[in-house]
């Protein structure tokens, strides 16, 4: 079984280093912002995809039960200690490219900053759709390389590749920028319909953020990013789409599937779930549910990231 590379934070201190410690309080509050405008108030199962340590977990409030996602088992230890054992929550460690759910299960997903390391993000937003029900809420962020800094920067020569191309940029490793054009046709491709955009971290420049107050940036950014339908030229695009067609509707109480044959659906058996169809094994430890699949010929392993990842278009600030 081939998968592309999965960029994998085990034991980086992301939340802290970058979030909390980082700076990075005018980013997270803009991102606030666009989440309260595009997602439903409420609803009944959200999946969050790349869900990390957690961060934006407690904004999903309205919904009734959420999933966290991610490929770190540390980093779902560390949203676990967040957020506390509890009916509301369930934690799942799992490849994006092979996801361990039925189809049907959700009826809303987010993937906020978690795209951009996506080295087929094409074939992660078909897998998206294939765990939701029809007419179901996908907010999608995505860092896109259409943005000022970078039609600047090519246009005083200062980068060699063009912003304005179709194709992804990687400019560190496993780390992406897409043409917001290139991920509109995908998400199309994929099954969903854009309903609305909203383009976020306009003022993302060091300078601002140290002498400007919080609420101001956040209220300006806010205001900006309103003309997200008419042109995406920030960092940072948020899109709303809909699944669209009428595809299958997991039963109540199937939720989980094998990711490496697609059986399904699995009993839910803790400490261990058991696929009769192929013999795989999933192991649950401390509440997390590991569905990372073992390969016999590792094509590609997890990319070790560092505890101060790189971020899209902000290592020059």
């Amino acid at each position: 079984m081939t998968t592309p590379p999965v960029c994998n934070y085990e034991g980086s201190d992301y939340q802290s280093s970058f979030w909390e410690h980082g700076g990075r309080s005018y980013e997270d509050a803009c991102e606030a912002v666009a989440l309260r405008r595009l997602l439903p108030p409420g609803g009944k199962f959200l999946l969050e995809l790349g869900a990390g340590a957690g961060r934006n977990t407690p904004r999903y409030a309205g919904y009734e039960k959420v999933m966290l996602l991610d490929y770190s088992h540390t980093q779902l230890e560390q949203a676990r200690q967040r957020l506390g054992d509890t009916d509301r929550y369930r934690y799942v460690a799992a490849d994006i490219y092979h996801l361990p759910f039925m189809p049907g299960v959700f009826d809303a997903a987010t993937m906020i900053r978690t795209l951009h390391h996506m080295a087929d993000a094409r074939r992660a937003l078909d897998q998206v759709r294939s765990v939701l029900q029809p007419r179901a809420t996908f907010i999608l962020e995505f860092a896109s390389k259409l943005n000022l800094k970078a039609i600047l920067r090519y246009g005083l020569r200062r980068q060699s590749w063009s912003p304005f191309s179709p194709e992804p940029i990687e400019f560190a490793a496993l780390n992406f920028d897409f043409h917001p054009a290139t991920v509109r046709t995908w998400l199309q491709l994929s099954g969903f319909a854009i309903e609305r955009q909203l383009t976020v971290s306009h003022l993302r420049i060091g300078w601002l953020k140290r002498n400007l107050p919080l609420k101001l940036l956040v209220w300006l950014d806010s205001l900006f990013s309103l003309t997200g339908d008419l042109w995406q030229l920030t960092p940072s695009v948020f899109i709303r789409s809909q699944a669209t067609g009428q595809t299958a509707v997991a039963d109540p109480g199937h939720l989980f599937r094998c990711p490496a044959c697609g059986h399904g659906p699995l009993a839910d058996t803790p400490p261990e779930l058991h696929c009769e169809s192929c013999g795989q094994t999933y192991p649950v430890q401390n509440g997390i549910y590991d569905f990372r699949l073992k390969y016999s010929e590792p094509v590609s392993q997890p990319l070790p990231v560092s505890p101060a990842p790189v971020e899209p278009d902000e290592s020059d600030e």
